[in-house]
């Protein structure tokens, strides 16, 4: 490749993306056209997708080495959103960390399940809970929803609670979120009386995980995946906290594997907790159970 004026360094976009996409395309990657633009954009320090048609300027050599290093490392199956170490959830920008799950688009169906829950209350000084909080993209995404409300998260990793605390600071939350690292399943842990509980624990049975799309198995944190023997190990320890943990009007949202729901629910039964309604996602799996204490 040369640029189209050596003295300005002025390059076509389609020169740079042409030769990224073959080779993203001949390792078999998925969108691979979209891949590069994202990851060309990257490479120049922007984020938004860089178009074929556009005329580049400053393309220097060491921008050409940030892309070629990131090429490589998605042709390894790291996705896009590692390699740029962030990703857009619910409209919002969250950094990544390797103690943190990558939000997916599939979560914010727990989001939307949340808001049509709250409904009328919205402008009332809600309290969130946030079990598991990874990135803090769940609290944080309903709380840009509810002007009125706080929210806590808790994660046992501190590096995980340390990525939400900066993610609630940049988006401006950090007055109305708070992050706690601690066992999930524990009460004494972030207190109780929630009109809102989240939730979206490791529910992947473990033997499953190496089977997982390379994106998820190798660069998603396995502690943030792996549900023990069954997948339901986490539930068994969570389900009773989040019954302690609501108002006796209060809901939780939780979110749910592929075929688990009569099992979780079954669970919840037994934890003191009443389902409310299943919510599908866009792919029409039961992603998100509704459950509230039961009377």
């Amino acid at each position: 490749m040369t640029p189209s004026s050596e003295s300005q360094n002025i390059w076509e976009a389609r020169d740079i993306l042409g030769p990224a996409v073959r080779q993203l395309s001949s390792a078999g990657i998925d969108g691979a056209a979209l891949d590069s633009r994202l990851l060309l954009a990257a490479a120049i320090g922007r984020d938004e997708a860089v178009l074929p048609h556009e005329t580049l300027a400053g393309f220097d050599a060491a921008a050409a080495d940030r892309f070629a290093a990131y090429l490589d490392r998605r042709v390894g199956g790291e996705p896009v959103s590692r390699i740029r170490g962030w990703r857009e959830f619910w409209s919002l920008r969250f950094d990544l960390s390797p103690a943190t799950l990558d939000p997916r688009a599939d979560s914010e169906t727990l989001v939307m399940a949340a808001l049509e829950e709250v409904g009328a209350q919205a402008d009332r000084p809600l309290r969130l809970l946030d079990l598991g909080c990874g990135t803090g993209a769940l609290l944080l995404a309903c709380l840009s929803e509810l002007n009125a409300a706080t929210g806590c998260g808790i994660d046992i990793d501190p590096v995980a609670v340390d990525t939400a605390c900066r993610n609630a600071d940049r988006l401006e939350f950090g007055k109305r979120a708070s992050f706690l690292q601690g066992d999930f399943a524990d009460p004494e842990t972030g207190g109780t009386g929630f009109d809102l509980v989240l939730c979206n624990p490791p529910y992947i049975p473990a033997a499953e995980i190496a089977k997982l799309a390379p994106e998820v198995a190798l660069f998603d944190p396995h502690r943030a995946l792996d549900g023990g023997d069954d997948g339901l190990t986490c539930w068994r320890a969570v389900l009773p906290r989040i019954a302690a943990g609501l108002t006796p009007k209060g809901r939780a949202v939780v979110e749910i594997g592929a075929g688990q729901e009569e099992a979780v629910v079954m669970l919840a039964r037994g934890s003191g907790l009443a389902e409310v309604r299943r919510v599908r996602d866009l792919g029409g799996i039961v992603r998100c159970l509704v459950l509230h204490p039961a009377s």
